[in-house]
């Protein structure tokens, strides 16, 4: 591992330091696990999971007119 030095607001702090006593986890573990949320690339099947929860709930709505291109988007991406 590469020892970095960072520096935080009071706030960031605070949030880190009651996170790491209500875990049970040490800062340090906190601090790579959300960098790693940040840094990793989204999964192919999490964003057709997504897709798939928010099918259909437009059906018969006119105000999306772009909406025929997001669904024809998802079925590529079912096939």
């Amino acid at each position: 591992m590469v020892r970095k030095q960072i520096r935080l607001t009071e706030r960031q702090n605070a949030a880190l330091e009651a996170m790491s006593r209500r875990t049970g986890r040490s800062q340090s573990e906190l601090i790579r696990d959300a960098i790693d949320a940040m840094i990793a690339p989204p999964a192919f099947e999490d964003r057709l999971a997504l897709m798939a929860v928010g099918r259909g709930m437009w059906a018969g709505t006119a105000e999306l007119p772009y909406f025929g291109s997001v669904r024809r988007e998802f079925d590529r991406a079912s096939d």
